[in-house]
C-alpha cells in the first residue's frame, strides 16, 4: 500500500502526514483510477480491435444502433483494473470491508466476462442464460453474506436496518426460530439489493455514456455516504448507524468514480469503447455491496433511481405482455422507448443523467430529513 509507505516518511518530512487522511487518499485514488483509464484507453482500444473483440448488436433493437456493431467492447476490464490498482495503492487492503468490496467487484465482473466471451465466441447477443447468470450472482451474494455475518460476530458489522426518514427505527434483520437466531431475512434482502443493483446497471448500459454517467453520479453519492458513516460525529449527528471501520470504503468508492469518469471519456457519444457485461455487472455489484456494508440498502433505490426505473420498465413490459398480450412501452428498457419516440440518443442520455443527479441529491437530503 503506497499510502502507508509514504506516511512512514512523515517522521522526516511533516507534509507526508497528509497520507493518513481518508479524504486525501480518496482524492488520490480517484485521480489515479481516472488517469489509468484515460492514459491506457487508446492502447486498450487498439488491442481490442486487433483481437476483433467487437460489440454484438441485438437485431430487435433500434435500427440506428446497427452501425455500432463491431465497436470494441469489454472496456469494463480496464475500469475494474483501474479500481483495483487505485484501491491497492491508496486504500487499506487489510480492511475487511475493502477486501469484500474488491472481491465482490471482481466476482461480478468475472460473471460478466464469461457472458461477454460467450457472446463474442457465438457471434450473437446471447451469452449466459438468465438462470445461469442469476445462479452465479446469488452464489456471490451468499459468500458476501457469510463474510458479513462473520464480521457481525466480531462487532464490525450491524445486522440492523437503517430506514430513511426514521431516525430511531432500525429493525434487526434476523428471526428467532425455536430459540435460534437466523439471518435468513438479511440474506434474502442482501440478494435482492446486490443482484438487483448488478442487473439494473446492466440493463441501463444500452446507450453511449448512459450507464457510465449514472454510475458516476451514484458512486459519488455513495462516497459521501461512506465517509459520513465512518465519521463518528457526523454519523451520530445525522442518526446513521455509524461504523468507523467502514470509512476505508471511501477510498474504494472514490476509485470507482474516477475509473468510470476515465472510461466515460471514450464511451461518450459516439462511443469508441463499450463497457460490456464485465463492466456493468461488476460495477453494479460493487455499488450494491457498498450500500449493504454501510447500511444504506434502503436508500440505494434513490441513489440509483435511474437504474431502478430501467429495471421496472423491463418488469412491467414483460408482465404486461405475458398477462394481457400488450406492451406498455414501445421497447424496454425505458431508454429505448424514448429513442423510438424520436428523441436523439444524446438527448436521452443527458436527460437521464439529469434525472440521476436529481435522484442522488434527493437521497442525500434524506440524511437530514429524519
Amino acid at each position: 500500500m503506497l499510502s502507508a509507505l509514504l506516511y512512514l516518511l512523515h517522521h522526516y518530512f511533516s507534509p507526508f502526514n497528509v497520507f493518513q487522511y481518508i479524504t486525501f487518499r480518496t482524492a488520490c485514488a480517484s485521480l489515479t483510477a481516472f488517469l489509468f483509464c484515460l492514459l491506457s484507453g487508446p492502447w486498450f482500444i487498439r488491442k481490442l480491435r486487433k483481437l476483433q473483440i467487437g460489440q454484438q448488436i441485438r437485431k430487435d433493437g433500434p435500427q440506428s444502433h446497427q452501425g455500432k456493431a463491431g465497436t470494441p467492447t469489454m472496456g469494463g476490464v480496464m475500469v475494474v483494473t483501474a479500481i483495483v490498482v487505485a484501491t491497492l495503492l491508496w486504500g487499506d487492503i487489510a480492511n475487511y470491508y475493502v477486501l469484500i468490496a474488491v472481491l465482490s467487484l471482481l466476482s461480478f465482473a468475472a460473471v460478466g466476462f464469461v457472458d461477454d466471451y460467450l457472446k463474442l465466441s457465438r457471434k450473437n447477443s446471447k451469452g449466459l442464460s438468465a438462470k445461469q447468470k442469476m445462479s452465479c450472482q446469488i452464489l456471490i451474494c451468499v459468500a458476501i453474506f457469510v463474510s458479513l455475518i462473520g464480521l457481525s460476530q466480531a462487532g464490525l458489522y450491524s445486522t440492523r436496518l437503517s430506514v430513511p426518514f426514521f431516525k430511531l427505527f432500525t429493525p434487526e434483520m434476523d428471526l428467532q426460530i425455536f430459540g435460534v437466531s437466523t439471518f435468513l431475512p438479511l440474506l434474502l434482502f442482501l440478494v435482492l439489493i446486490i443482484v438487483g443493483s448488478s442487473n439494473t446497471v446492466n440493463l441501463t448500459d444500452g446507450l453511449d455514456g448512459l450507464a457510465a454517467g449514472c454510475i458516476v453520479v451514484a458512486a459519488s453519492s455513495l462516497t459521501v455516504l461512506t465517509y459520513v458513516t465512518g465519521h463518528a460525529q457526523l454519523a451520530t449527528y445525522l442518526g446513521l448507524i455509524k461504523n468507523s471501520y467502514a470509512a476505508e470504503l471511501t477510498v474504494f468508492t472514490g476509485a470507482l468514480v474516477g475509473a468510470t469518469m476515465g472510461f466515460l471519456w471514450y464511451n461518450a457519444h459516439p462511443a469508441e469503447l463499450f463497457m460490456g457485461d464485465v463492466g456493468s455487472l461488476g460495477l453494479g455489484g460493487a455499488v450494491g455491496t457498498v450500500a449493504v456494508m454501510i447500511k444504506q440498502e434502503m436508500l440505494l433505490p434513490l441513489i440509483g433511481g435511474i437504474f431502478v426505473v430501467e429495471g421496472l420498465s423491463v418488469i412491467l413490459q414483460v408482465s404486461s405482455f405475458r398477462l394481457f398480450g400488450k406492451r406498455i412501452f414501445r421497447m424496454a428498457p425505458l431508454h429505448h422507448h424514448f429513442e423510438l419516440l424520436g428523441w436523439d440518443e444524446t438527448k436521452v442520455v443527458i436527460r437521464f443523467w439529469i434525472a440521476a443527479l436529481v435522484f442522488a441529491l434527493f437521497s442525500l437530503s434524506t440524511l437530514k430529513l429524519r
